[in-house]
């Protein structure tokens, strides 16, 4: 008998492939495609090389090992960056960054963190752990250090969203809590085990989660329905230090494709054109305005409450004044 010959197979080839390339969440019926071409792997080769055989840049201080993408080292002043240079052209994605934030500084004397985009623009430095501001699409800031004093609900390092259309600015001094929306704890910093964080957006829901305890076991973070963001914009991440230092690496960013059923009235949704979320304000109008915290509205109903009690107090007294001198006018 003669061997089975795999070259006369083309399907079974196609076949295995596709079961090398996807994983398959049978809980959710949803389908993963790893995309090669958004995703960054060791050995990184080629990695910010000119050639058009690579997917990736890099900018700033950022350095390139065998093990690892340094974006900042831990000194003083440093930024950089990767940015993918294929636009994303799927409405439902997932990214898997594995990170690792390390350095000489004790608790709360290191800084600053590392950003996740996926954003209009590329390759642009700025002010936002070391990119552009007033950007367009999704950041993900995984925050080491407090900048606002007064920190009575957030324990650093920190996890937060924002999705903007241009037209906000990131506060950094106030570590973008008028623009945040929705976070975490997560204490990422010196650990000897691996740490990832995924972000998920599949049916216009952002979903983010971490595995920092070394379990392997994913652990929400983030979970908000009705978010838009468009297609063509770039998956990247950058940091950047200050006078507070840390090692900011990226080991590996690994994107897939999400295949899932939808309903008819999902596949017919027009095209989104601007970033946004549904019931948030992206205008810039009241975005300093906070909801109080439940001490302020605990001494804010406490000192009305006393108020209303004199001034109940006062009609009594007036009330029985009053009283007394119709008497006297009656005899």
């Amino acid at each position: 008998k003669m061997a089975p010959s795999w070259g006369a197979s083309p399907v079974v080839m196609v076949s295995l492939w596709l079961a090398f390339c996807s994983r398959g969440h049978t809980d959710s019926g949803t389908e993963e495609y790893l995309k090669r071409a958004h995703s960054l792997t060791k050995p990184y080769q080629g990695l910010g090389a000119s050639s058009s055989g690579t997917f990736w840049d890099i900018s700033g201080n950022t350095m390139v090992t065998a093990h690892y993408v340094r974006l900042t080292p831990d000194l003083q002043s440093k930024q950089g960056a990767i940015w993918n240079r294929i636009a994303c052209l799927m409405r439902d994605w997932e990214m898997q960054v594995h990170f690792k934030i390390h350095g000489q500084g004790k608790k709360n004397l290191n800084g600053d963190g590392i950003a996740v985009w996926y954003t209009k623009d590329r390759m642009q430095p700025g002010s936002v752990f070391g990119s552009k501001d007033l950007f367009s699409g999704l950041g993900i800031f995984l925050d080491t250090y407090p900048n606002e004093e007064k920190q009575h609900e957030r324990i650093f390092p920190y996890i937060s969203a924002m999705v903007n259309n241009g037209s906000l600015s990131y506060d950094h001094s106030r570590d973008g809590r008028p623009t945040t929306i929705g976070g975490c704890t997560a204490l990422v910093r010196n650990l000897n085990h691996d740490t990832f964080v995924v972000i998920r957006y599949l049916k216009r829901r952002l979903t983010v989660m971490i595995d920092i305890d070394g379990k392997n076991e994913w652990k929400d973070c983030i979970d908000i329905p009705g978010i838009r963001l468009p297609i063509g914009y770039y998956f990247g991440a950058s940091s950047a230090t200050g006078d507070l230092t840390d090692n900011h690496d990226v080991i590996s960013v690994k994107v897939y494709e999400l295949t899932v059923e939808k309903t008819p009235d999902e596949e017919e949704e027009d095209e989104v054109l601007i970033p946004s979320v549904d019931n948030f304000n992206m205008l810039g109008d009241d975005l300093e305005s906070e909801p109080m915290s439940g001490v302020t509205l605990f001494f804010i109903s406490f000192f009305s409450l006393v108020g209303l009690m004199v001034l109940a107090v006062i009609g009594i007294i007036v009330f029985q004044k009053w009283q007394e001198q119709s008497r006297k006018r009656f005899y």
